[in-house]
């Protein structure tokens, strides 16, 4: 009994440190903190030719498609969790590292995909994110390399999480008012302008906070007081959230926002690209909207 006690005792001080540890950091946190052993950062962006030009120093390229591939059932899907396993096994991951991700310019979106992946398998708690990116390092007057690092070989061990839904959770979120479903597209999508998808218009019930609010001009993610200030507008603080967009990409940062918040996020994967594809599927579009 005494161990059994112990037992959940540990599970929940590391579930409460996982929720108390920040997730964002800054370029001079990241400075302070870059020659740590158990630290991988990895430099997030659609083309190799970025890192290869020039990367913060220690960091590793990692390509998005990687941890979210395409198939004929969608774009950006849940990855294979071997695979996934390989590959941050070869940047060096290992059961105590802390993970940084950063973006190049604006990128932000697919390095949040990135966050939610990481987490999604298990990582809660070790991934962090650079704050503006590497913009924002190098405006703090941080050097870059374009030489390459290469790590030892990591042992971290990933499952699949709970993180990532399908449309019968969407449904079920929808029937049960447990929680809110939030559209991370502009406004005249979620109104209903044409998007090229089958149907236009969005998830009947659905509220609307466009992911690009949440960051400044600078790539930067707002205060907390501001982001707040953008979430009780569309959900309370113990409503779980299922966000969605296009293809389950610029939905990621309404995650990120709303877990530095504090909210439980679920994102979608298959967004408007599967969800506007299924007739039985509710849709509506904003009133006055043809």
């Amino acid at each position: 009994m005494r161990i059994l006690f112990f037992v959940v005792f540990a599970l929940l001080v590391t579930r409460v440190r996982a929720a108390d540890t920040p997730i964002l950091i800054t370029p001079e946190w990241l400075h302070d903190h870059s020659r740590d052993a158990n630290l991988v950062i990895l430099h997030v962006s659609f083309f190799q030719l970025d890192f290869d030009k020039e990367h913060i120093d220690g960091a590793q390229y990692l390509w998005p498609e990687s941890l979210a591939p395409n198939s004929p059932m969608g774009s950006y899907n849940a990855p294979d969790v071997k695979k996934a396993t390989d590959l941050l096994r070869s940047f060096g991951v290992n059961a105590d590292s802390r993970i940084v991700l950063y973006h190049v310019r604006n990128e932000v979106s697919p390095t949040a995909r990135m966050f939610l992946t990481l987490e999604n398998l298990g990582l809660e708690g070790k991934v962090l994110f650079l704050n503006g990116g590497l913009d924002a390092w190098k405006q703090k007057g941080f050097a870059v390399t374009d030489v390459k690092h290469t790590a030892r070989k990591g042992n971290v061990t990933l499952r699949q999480g709970d993180r990532l839904v399908d449309k019968d959770y969407v449904l079920k979120t929808l029937q049960s008012g447990n929680g809110v479903v939030v559209d991370a597209r502009a406004k005249n999508y979620y109104d209903g302008d044409p998007t090229g998808n089958p149907r236009d218009g969005h998830i009947t019930g659905a509220k609307n906070l466009p992911y690009f609010e949440l960051v400044d001009d600078k790539n930067e993610f707002k205060t907390l007081d501001t982001l707040r200030s953008y979430f009780v507008n569309v959900a309370p603080p113990e409503k779980e959230i299922v966000t969605y967009c296009f293809i389950g990409q610029t939905a990621s940062v309404v995650y990120m926002a709303g877990r530095m918040l504090g909210y439980r996020v679920k994102l979608y994967d298959g967004s408007m690209q599967e969800w506007s594809r299924i007739s039985s599927l509710p849709m509506e579009k904003t009133s006055g909207n043809p």
